[in-house]
Order: structure tokens, then sequence, then C-alpha cells
């Protein structure tokens, strides 16, 4: 996928690529028609042949249960219509299609799910930002309580599209059938979970419209980064490569480890821990080929950052909420050099988190988890607008970790993660993405794309190792991951 493909477009910016495509000559009943027969062959192909109820709104997405419903009368389903409101209210192409239908509607009711082996649900779509009530919120909680297959036309009733949130009940759907383009909140929890499998169906709208549109947010992939991904080059030696160092704990040692072993592994030429000399003993003889040099107090820490040769730095992994990690943060970020906070660097900063992004003047990523985003970030929202918001504020970019991370840039592009399987909810895989992040960005990878190349590639690495999972893993998973991203990249070049 190219990043046109990999757009996310909110419910307001979905409208804006329909009324752009009716203006290029696309007629709005052809979209209708086009999007209600994705849905009717979606249901087609899953399912076997049984009684199908379909649940139309008072609006488009109803317009589109109507077309459904005909193809799939059509094609010999057993088909019921339930409406909400009279059918002399709808208007448009809603009312057109609707007009179509030659079978009987009946009012929408509790009953209406009676007798169905499979419902349609086509009541609100994607722009719904207030909770169901009446009529529709209580069949659409008989719907969730009854054990019926689901086929979902945008999104399931009641879930935001721009956010993934639930606007009260929400009936869990095996299918969503979407159209063009995802929405953020087939991705986002809890929607990703809510919307069961997502078809994407090209009902002829052209993606030209896109250019119109100015959409900056992206579901992360390949198509993202790849074409600036930091391959070794024939000429290459491990100081072009760049040299990653990682201030690492005097307790925690593991997770500055797994953070420099991230770094070597995903490309560093070069990778040093900056251990405290009451641990160096213990990295030292861990380590093979990650340098450690020992530092006893935060004048000869910086003498180690003095070597700018040294061009990309991690701090937070293991180092422990304090005063000196926040020293040693500040002192890194004083360098202007590529600098990723992690963990307890983050942390650190919680009675004053103004200090740190006052600090931030060079290229910075930030890796907090949800916990550590609240200490030091007051933005409220969704995520995607609490990180946007963040990276604003601190001038970093913010990567908000968790099933569906996010990924976002102070100019405002971002990017949602969905590639990532549970198995990574285990202690280190943290600390293993700082280093993934950092060794891209010694690499020369600006941090917005070196954070989304690194975030994926962590997904992936975790999916080819599959179940037991732990945080030691990854850095070999990764390879696997690395050679098939390479074949990608050559196939790529080679149709160029």
């Amino acid at each position: 996928m190219n990043a046109l493909d990999l757009i996310l477009l909110t419910p307001i910016e979905m409208g804006q690529a329909d009324k752009a495509a009716v203006s290029s000559g696309v007629g709005s009943a052809e979209l209708m028609e086009n999007a209600g027969r994705a849905v009717a062959s979606a249901v087609r192909s899953r399912w076997s042949l049984r009684p199908v109820t379909v649940l139309c709104g008072p609006g488009n997405n109803g317009g589109d249960g109507f077309v459904a419903a005909r193809h799939l009368h059509e094609w010999g389903w057993p088909v019921k219509v339930a409406l909400l409101g009279p059918v002399d209210r709808l208007t448009g192409d809603a009312a057109h299609f609707a007009a179509r239908w030659q079978g009987v509607v009946e009012p929408l009711s509790l009953a209406s799910l009676d007798g169905a082996g499979l419902v349609v649900d086509a009541l609100f779509g994607a722009g719904l930002s207030r909770p169901l009530e009446g009529e529709a919120a209580t069949v659409v909680q008989g719907l969730a309580a009854r054990n019926i297959p689901v086929c979902a036309v945008d999104v399931p009733s009641g879930l935001d599209g721009r956010s993934g949130e639930a606007r009260g009940p929400v009936a869990a759907a095996d299918v969503t059938v979407t159209f063009f383009r995802k929405k953020p909140g087939h991705l986002l929890l809890p929607g990703r979970l809510l919307c069961g499998d997502l078809i994407v169906a090209d009902i002829g709208i052209p993606a030209t419209v896109l250019h119109q549109i100015g959409a900056k947010t992206h579901e992360n992939g390949p198509g993202l980064w790849l074409d600036v991904y930091p391959w070794p080059q024939a000429d290459a030696h491990k100081y072009r490569r760049g040299h990653v160092l990682v201030v690492g704990g005097a307790v925690m040692t593991g997770a500055a480890r797994l953070s420099a072993l991230g770094a070597a592994r995903i490309g560093a030429g070069l990778v040093t821990i900056a251990a405290p000399a009451a641990a160096w003993g213990v990295y030292a003889s861990a380590l093979t080929s990650i340098m450690v040099q020992p530092f006893d107090d935060a004048d000869r820490l910086v003498g180690i950052l003095d070597d700018a040769r040294k061009n990309a730095i991690v701090i937070g992994p293991g180092a422990g909420v304090s005063d000196a990690t926040r020293q040693h943060a500040a002192q890194a970020l004083a360098t202007r050099r590529n600098v990723v906070l992690d963990a307890d660097a983050i942390t650190s900063f919680t009675a004053d988190p103004h200090a740190l992004f006052a600090a931030i003047g060079g290229p910075c990523v930030l890796t907090p988890h949800e916990g550590e985003f609240s200490r030091i970030f007051s933005a409220r929202g969704d995520k995607l607008e609490r990180a946007r918001a963040a990276a604003r504020q601190s001038n970093a970019v913010v990567v908000i970790k968790g099933a569906d991370t996010v990924i976002a840039a102070p100019d405002g592009r971002a990017v949602v993660n969905a590639n990532a399987p549970a198995d990574l909810a285990t202690g280190g895989t943290g600390d293993v993405l700082a280093g993934f992040i950092a060794g891209l960005m010694a690499q020369g990878l600006k941090p917005f794309r070196a954070a989304a190349a690194a975030v994926w590639l962590h997904g992936e690495a975790a999916r080819l190792s599959g179940p037991g999972l732990i945080s030691e893993d990854l850095p070999e998973a990764l390879r696997p991951a690395l050679r098939a991203l390479k074949d990608q990249a050559l196939h790529l070049a080679h149709y160029v």
C-alpha cells in the first residue's frame, strides 16, 4: 500500500470525499448503490443462506441498507427490513432506494430481531457523535445480547468513527463494510474490537479527491516510510550507520540492555551503554557487541555526551525516577542531537513538565504509555487528539503506546498503528521499541518516520515471533521482519 491507500478519513472528511466525487461527475445514487451492493456481497461471501433482518436508519446509512436488502432478496435470501421512523420522512437517495424496495418495511422494534439468522446493521454510520437513544438504543442493546451474526454498514451503530469510542450501546459486528477509506475509529480501541473483520469497499470515489481534503491521519505501514528506510549501502561502514548511546540505570539493568540490543539489531553501526560505575561489571559481562562506558556523576556523563559521534541518545529504560534521571535527560537534550525519552525519563518530570518541554530544542521522540502520558500532559479528548496536542505542546514526536499506538508530530501529522499482537503486552517490549527508534534516528531517519517505522517493525517482529513472546525475543525476531521488508522494497524498486 502507498501513502494514499493508508489515509484515514474522519467522518467529516469522508463527507468531503463524497461531495468531491459528486462534483467530479459521479452520481450520489451510484455511490449508494455501490455501497449497498458491497454490503450484500460481503454477506453472501461470508455466510450461508439464512433469514436476514436489515435494520435501517433515517439517513444515508439506512439507504445503503435498503440497497443491500434488495440485492440479497434478488439473490434468493429471505429478507426483512425494519426502519427507524416512517418511510415518508426519508429524503434524497435514501428515499429513492427505499421506494425501490418491494418488500414490507416494518417499524424498528426489538421484535424485528426475532427469527433473524443474520442482522445487517445500517442504523447509523461513522458520523454519530451522541449516544443512541429510544428505540434504536433498545434494539442495539437487544442485538448485543443475542447470539446473532452481525454485518455492520460503515461502523456498528453507536460507534464514533472519528475516535473509536462507543456512544452508548454498541452491538459488536462480525464484519464491518466501510467505503473508500478506513476511519480512525476502525483502528482505535475499542472500535477495532467492535468492528470485527473490516472490509474497505471501492464504491467509485476517485482517489484524486484525497488531494482536495488534506487529511493528516494515516494507518501506519511501510507505504509511509519505506522509500526513505536506511538500508546499509555498499560503501557503508559502522561510523556512517550512526552511534546510539543508551544511559543505563544502576538497578534495572535489563531495560537498558534491551534498548541497546534493539538499536543494534535495527542497524545502528555502534551502540554504547553509559553505565553507573557501580553496575558497570553487570553490563560489561552481559554484553558482547555493545560497548560499555562507566560514569559516576553527571559531569562524567557530560564527558561521554561530548563525543558528537554519538548521534542518538536513549534515556529512561531502567533509569529510575529521580532528580539524577531528570538531569541526565536535560543533558542529553542540551546536545540538540537525536533523543528518545522513555519510561522513567518522562515520569521524572512529573513535578515540572514544562521544564521538559522547554529543554526540547532538537529532534526528540517521547514514548509514554497511557499512565506516563497522564503524568506530564493535561491533554483531553480521544487518543489522536491527545497525541497531537502533546506533540504541539512539547515540540516532540509523541508515541502513545498501546494496542492502538498513536504517533503524532508537532505539525499535526499522525498515524495509528494496528499490527501489534497482544503478545507484546509483556515487560521490556517498550525498552526494545525505544532502541529501535533511536537506531533508526542514528541512521538518518527523521523522528516522525523513525518512530512510525520502529513501531510497525516492533509489531511485525512480535507477530513473526508468535505466542510465548518475551522482550528478549524481539531483537532476534526483527531479522525476518527486516528481510521481508527489504524484499518488499526491492520489489517496489523493480517496478518504479
